[in-house]
């Protein structure tokens, strides 16, 4: 790790013979003030990092992504208000995306912002220390995150000629989603209840003890029409998995109630359907589970990220059907969700199988990694490139509808990489390898691959197959889950997935349609040339989408159908 130390404060710009461009970044002591005002921790440990952009439409540090503008970042410790951090090309520790090293940058005028990533100390039950960002009320969106910092953006022309040192201050501090109130924390963010919208949040003992610290997680919880007033009607619930929601209520509703003229997502009409008459009564559920690795857990168990499963079995529904009126029993619990949420959804039923009475999981991440998106990792060597005699092929990560391939896998493993090494990205890459994989012997997950290079490591995939592959899973374990998974698990991805995730749709298939003993009464349905997140067709409307509205109704049938003959709760439908 890279230290930070206090570096002679230097005004503007300066030329130095010899010396290639280098960024000097000083903290403001109102900056870290202001840091340590939202309870984090300081001075700062964390990554630091210089972001260049051409244009000036928004701030440079709102243009990183996968496919962004040029950032480079390092790993700081002790960074208090007047230290500074320089970096600059020789510096082996400062790793670029897409431009490994600051030299790489043509010359010309650019505009550039530095931005700083704090870190918490994370003392955990398995004596490791580790140094991650606490998720702070926004997900884990690294560059909007509150509680970090960043400079002003500057103008500065990049010449080879005469390079310079280029003085950075950092002395703005990402302010919370939601004023903290007194005895708030920043976790899981503190949205305000609504009519028919109420946030949860409560500290979990289980993740607090693995951590090390207190550890939150939250709901966002959506109350049907005359939840106030049948005082003695109890519901079922939906539970809606995916990425953090922040305020958001589930499945897109709008409390202040539907645009249909600007609305033409799957969601729109669910506000207006879900006040009427005919909507049938449910409760609908949002978790708020964002972690020092990602915005939300996947929902389970994990060596690395820690006991979710338990967290969210034992701890916050128990909470919710105590707090609402929710029926407690296996039917009239369902799941539904998208991509990482379709994921957590089918994990959910299948390794909780007496808990639900139903999933639709759609377009979900990897449900067998032999095909993780497009990358075997049980007979590659390599996840980056298919190699021939005399070349070698990058694999692709992403396309649209018709084919063209968006980026590669080894362009976002770098991304991340800059970003922050050892899964601290709080990308998409990181968490699969937190969760699925095995303890590293620093604390941080043992890498599936090497960052660099893309070489598959045989142990940490073995590792993966055994302990969170969903197909292997099932057909492992069929004969003692089977019967209590009957005719609960619903599929739906499209046949151009953008990011290749109908492969391992189509193993599992293979399996759940043929396996017997019991029969798994499985459904799967595909998307004609329909890409990531596609839902479904419509029952009503031949040969188009899904809506949220009709969904709805689906799962109420569902419910209806597999709620046992003789129980009283039964006013919820229609």
């Amino acid at each position: 790790m890279a230290t930070a130390v206090a570096l002679p404060g230097v005004a503007g710009e300066q030329t130095e013979s010899g010396q290639s461009l280098r960024f000097r970044l000083t903290l403001s002591t109102e900056a870290e003030q202001a840091i340590a005002d939202l309870g984090l921790e300081t001075p700062i440990t964390g990554r630091a990092y210089v972001i260049v952009s051409r244009t000036e439409e928004r701030e440079p540090r709102l243009q990183t992504s996968l496919t962004g503008v040029p950032l480079w970042g390092v790993d700081v410790s002790g960074l208090g208000g007047g230290d500074s951090v320089m970096l600059d090309s020789n510096d082996t520790a400062v790793f670029g995306y897409p431009l490994e090293k600051i030299s790489e940058i043509p010359d010309g005028s650019y505009f550039v912002q530095a931005f700083l990533n704090v870190y918490t100390t994370f003392e955990r039950s398995d004596n490791h220390v580790l140094r991650m960002h606490l998720n702070s009320g926004s997900g884990q969106s690294v560059f909007r995150a509150p509680g970090n910092a960043h400079s002003a953006v500057s103008r500065v022309i990049f010449s080879t000629r005469s390079p310079r040192v280029v003085d950075l201050d950092i002395n703005e501090v990402i302010p919370p989603v939601e004023p903290l109130l007194a005895g708030e924390v920043l976790q899981q963010g503190n949205p305000r209840d609504t009519a028919r919208v109420k946030f949860v949040k409560i500290r979990s003992g289980v993740l607090s003890q693995f951590w090390g610290r207190d550890m939150y997680i939250g709901a966002n919880v959506l109350l049907p029409e005359g939840y106030e007033t049948n005082t003695e009607t109890y519901y079922p619930t939906i539970y809606s998995q995916g990425h953090f929601p922040g305020r958001g209520a589930p499945f897109g509703y709008r409390e202040l109630g539907d645009d249909p003229e600007s609305d033409v997502s799957r969601s729109a009409g669910v506000r207006d359907f879900w006040v009427s008459d005919e909507a049938p009564r449910m409760i609908a559920v949002s978790i708020r589970d964002a972690n020092p690795y990602y915005d939300t857990s996947y929902s389970v168990n994990s060596v690395n990220v820690g006991p979710y499963g338990d967290a969210i079995h034992n701890e916050l529904i128990p909470y919710l059907e105590e707090k609402f009126r929710m029926i407690p029993e296996t039917w009239a619990r369902v799941l539904s969700g998208g991509s990482t949420g379709g994921w957590e959804a089918l994990a959910m039923q299948i390794f909780y199988p007496d808990v639900y009475g139903g999933t639709w999981g759609w377009c979900p991440d990897p449900v067998d990694f032999n095909y993780y998106q497009i990358v075997n990792v049980y007979e590659e060597t390599n996840a980056y490139f298919t190699e021939y005699d005399w070349l070698k092929v990058e694999r692709p990560n992403s396309r649209r509808p018709d084919g063209n391939v968006r980026s590669t896998v080894r362009m976002e493993n770098l991304y991340e990489f800059a970003v922050g090494p050892d899964s601290r990205s709080g990308g998409q890459w990181a968490i699969w390898e937190a969760v699925y994989g095995p303890l590293g012997d620093n604390g941080y997950p043992a890498r599936i691959w090497e960052p660099l290079t893309g070489e598959i490591n045989p142990a940490v995939a073995k590792y993966w197959q055994e302990n969170f592959d969903l197909h292997n899973y099932l057909r492992k374990n069929w004969s003692s889950v089977g019967e209590l998974l009957r005719g609960k698990i619903h599929v739906a991805t499209g046949e151009m997935d953008t990011y290749y995730l109908e492969e391992a749709v189509y193993l599992l298939e293979e399996f759940l349609t043929t396996v017997d003993n019991p029969p798994a009464e499985a459904s799967f349905e595909y998307g004609r040339r329909k890409p990531h997140c596609w839902i479904g067709y419509s029952p009503e409307r031949d040969g188009e989408d899904l809506r949220t509205v009709e969904f709805l109704r689906i799962a109420a049938d569902h419910l209806r159908a597999n709620q046992p003959v003789g129980t009283s709760h039964t006013a919820w439908y229609r």
